[in-house]
């Protein structure tokens, strides 16, 4: 659609009833706002309880019954968001409908308990439906007047309004959509705009009642029209420069010449004609080109209709499946009826292009039954790589009871590290207001079903102690929450706190030192672990806290985790798990960079595990060896190796900076300092802390690349052969991870739905820079250029080595 472009609905087609949302109460009662005021004591305790009485009037009478909300006595602040619906259609409304509604307090006597009212006319002067939100002004002590005009207006009058109002008005437009996005940006309008409320607030005071509804909004606007002919009067011609409107009742309608040539296209005769035809070389290079499109292109009319009229020689190509599924007009029962019969007689797909039909472009419960019939091909390793995002698509299923649902436990059943991932995983989403019911209803399941289970003749555990035995991974991580509260209020620094810690592990809680049954580690649950070790155990100096806690486990070892409480690191959880999934993309080329997937589990929406790896931050390393080489001459000395340390050790070092340096870049990894990243002992760099990702990052001007100039150093400089070997393993691994692209691509649609911040905030904006990282315009000679190019770059950027400093003086004095 063009900019000059206006479309719409009319009203008279509207065939929906009338339905708001009434949100929330602003500023103080009559019986608060005066601090003199004599307050009963008998009434001293007894809070305010208020309903808001909801009536629609037409053409100044009223039309229909009005509707009450329920009663609010949350006190001092007063919040509803209740939807209202009305019994009148959007087809029977005229120019002068009404809203009025009238605020009622029921703990006050009959005389006071009117606490005010205001009226809105539901079309603004130019005859649009008003949507969005709506600030109305209260006039205290009356009832809505619904007569035509009205002597209780809501809108605030001209001349009173002020700087707030106005923002109020631009913030409903940008709600709307009406406003581009421009996160950086809105960021910091909003906190300007917080500032602003609260100088007008403490200017003003809170003389006025205002109540915010929420009107209901449509794809385009929609314009009054009286059911019946369309009688409009020509607009007069003017002098001046106003902006005029003229109706066009077709505008937005199917074309019906071009939907009758569509449908004769694609009627089942046709289908007869269709078998035999072959793509001609023109043809069969478009189809070509189709084929290859991200699973993010959306397909035009043209290209629709091309895969449509070939589909039976494409039968046997098992890419293009998900592309032909594409095409079909859902709403056409017999054309999907066809569509389902030739989806079952395909060339089978792939396991990745399963994952695209699950994603919310499907809704087609025989296609997506379909997609986990090809899941069940791919092992337990395979499976929980993508257990994540297949979690997250239980929101796109049409039922919660759902084929995917159930694949996920029955799997599960017969892996007890799957089980436990899946518990956690659904767990977590349990807060989610929205999905919670679908997600429960999973929980309940798999319980059921695990609890089943009966033992093995070879001693194995029934289905009762294996559940119990995940049921107890949520105590362990109650009571870790409890130590972290405790060792909080704690006064004085880190040192003391860790006292604390080890005071309780040895003392009030000395059950933590030895389980009285082994746990199952939330972030192995292969492995078993009986207690903590308290003098092995301590707390990072961060302003959160986290515990660093070593277990024992049954096979006579320990285990090491870092828990974090006050941080949701679901975001981390998802990176980490990219990460993972790249090595294993990586290695099945036969191409291992060293990487360090550790382990990442939220257990909740600020808290969860994190794997505990020795090493030491390249911070920290510089400040006491001056440099990399140093460091590692430490551990793997050798006077004929190159730069005074073992060949092995250097590989791996340049092997395990390729690897991240293309993963970083790739994922958008942001705010990259040499405090996240870390180093150990055998030369393996890796990246930790992923609060930003998908291109956002803190910091002014990021290189592309994350790569500093310490490493390049440790490389032996830019012109060194070293440096070389490094640029061509990560050339090698970015054609290697495009290959996957689709992959990698699908899987980020699937969680497109979750509440991680970074990809929450725009989704589809997040997914498409995603998909511009893997330059899937170019061919594999052309993409080792624009790899090199894009390294020699972020090399030769200065500026990010003045804000390390920056960053190194703040860390300094913190």
């Amino acid at each position: 659609m063009s900019g000059n472009e206006f479309r719409f609905f009319l009203s008279c087609d509207i065939n929906l009833p009338v339905t708001f949302r009434v949100e929330r109460l602003e500023g103080l009662l009559p019986s608060t706002k005066s601090p003199n005021s004599v307050i009963d004591p008998a009434t001293e305790e007894r809070r305010s309880e208020l309903y808001v009485e909801c009536a629609l009037y037409i053409d100044g009478a009223p039309f229909g019954l009005p509707i009450r909300t329920r009663l609010e006595s949350a006190g001092p602040s007063y919040y509803w968001n209740e939807l209202i619906t009305l019994s009148t259609k959007y087809r029977d409304l005229t120019a002068h409908s009404q809203l009025a509604v009238t605020v009622w307090d029921v703990s006050r006597g009959k005389d006071e308990g009117l606490i005010g009212a205001a009226t809105i006319l539901l079309f603004n002067s130019k005859m649009q439906l008003k949507t969005g939100k709506q600030k109305l002004r209260l006039w205290p002590g009356k009832e809505a007047d619904g007569s035509f005009p009205t002597t209780t207006p809501g809108k605030v009058p001209r001349h009173e309004r002020g700087e707030l109002e106005r923002l109020e008005k631009l913030v409903n437009k940008y709600e709307r959509g009406q406003i581009q996005c421009i996160d950086w940006l809105d960021r910091l309008t909003f906190k300007a705009m917080e500032k602003i409320k609260e100088r007008e607030s403490c200017r003003n005071g809170s003389s006025h009642l205002y109540l915010v509804i929420d009107f209901c909004s449509f794809e385009h606007r929609v314009v009054f029209q009286e059911s019946g002919a369309n009688f409009l009067l020509p607009s007069p011609i003017a002098s001046t420069n106003e902006l005029v409107i003229v109706w066009d009742p077709e505008l937005g309608k199917i074309n019906p010449s071009e939907h009758k040539q569509l449908k004769l296209a694609r009627s089942l005769t046709r289908g007869i004609i269709d078998r035999d035809l072959k793509p001609s070389s023109n043809e069969r290079k478009s189809i070509q080109r189709i084929l290859k499109y991200p699973p993010t292109r959306t397909l035009n009319g043209d290209e629709r209709q091309l895969l449509w009229k070939f589909r039976f020689s494409l039968m046997s190509e098992k890419r293009a499946l998900t592309k032909f599924l594409r095409c079909v007009e859902w709403s056409d029962v017999q054309e999907a009826k066809q569509a389902l019969e030739m989806m079952g007689r395909w060339e089978m797909i792939d396991v990745c292009d399963a994952l695209e039909l699950l994603s919310p472009v499907f809704e087609s419960e025989e296609v997506r039954a379909y997609a986990v019939s090809v899941l069940e091909r791919a092992d337990d390793e395979e499976l929980q790589c993508y257990l994540l995002q297949l979690v997250q698509a239980l929101r796109f299923e049409r039922s919660d009871k759902s084929c995917l649902c159930q694949f996920l436990v029955q799997r599960s059943l017969n892996n007890i590290e799957l089980a436990s991932f899946l518990r956690w995983y659904v767990a977590v989403e349990l807060y989610d207001p929205a999905y919670a019911k679908r997600f429960y209803c999973t929980y309940e399941i798999l319980e059921e079903n695990m609890m089943k289970l009966a033992g093995g003749p070879n001693g194995e555990e029934d289905g009762f102690k294996l559940w119990q035995s995940l049921v107890r991974q949520t105590e362990l991580t109650a009571q870790l929450c409890s130590i972290m509260r405790d060792v909080r209020n704690v006064r004085g620094n880190t040192q003391k706190k860790i006292e604390k810690l080890r005071q309780l592990l040895s003392g009030l809680l000395s059950e933590l030192t030895y389980f009285e049954e082994p746990i199952r580690s939330p972030l192995a649950p292969g492995v078993l672990i009986t207690g903590i070790v308290p003098s092995e155990s301590s707390i990072f100096k961060s302003a959160l806290h986290p515990l660093r806690l070593t277990f024992r486990t049954q096979c006579g070892g320990t285990s090491k985790i870092i828990f974090k409480k006050g941080d949701d690191i679901r975001q981390d959880q998802l990176v980490v798990q990219m990460v993972s999934l790249m090595d294993r993309l990586l290695k099945l080329e036969n191409l291992d960079l060293h990487l360090t997937p550790y382990k990442v589990l939220a257990t909740g929406q600020d808290e969860g595990m994190l794997e505990f790896i020795p090493s030491r931050s390249l911070a920290q390393i510089l400040s006491e060896h001056r440099s990399i080489i140093s460091y590692l001459q430490k551990f793997h000395p050798d006077e004929h190796g190159p730069f005074g340390i073992t060949a092995t050790c250097l590989e791996t070092f340049i092997k395990s900076c390729a690897g991240y340096s293309v993963i970083t870049y790739i994922l958008g990894i942001g705010d990259r300092h040499l405090d996240n990243l870390l180093l150990r002992d055998d030369g393996r760099l890796f990246h930790v802390d992923f609060g930003f990702i998908l291109g956002r990052d803190p910091k002014p001007f990021p290189p592309p690349m994350k790569l500093c100039k310490e490493m390049v150093e440790a490389m032996g400089g830019a012109e060194s052969q070293y440096y070389t070997r490094f640029k061509s393993y990560c050339c090698e691994a970015y054609n290697i991870l495009r290959k996957s692209s689709n992959l990698i691509l699908n899987l980020f649609h699937l969680i497109a739905g979750s509440n991680i911040p970074d990809i929450a905030f725009d989704p589809e904006k997040s997914i498409l820079k995603l998909q511009e990282k893997f330059r899937l315009d170019l061919d594999d000679e052309a993409a080792i250029h624009f790899f090199q190019d894009l390294i020699n770059e972020s090399v030769s950027a200065l500026f990010p080595q003045m804000v390390e400093t920056i960053h190194r003086w703040a860390q300094y004095w913190r």
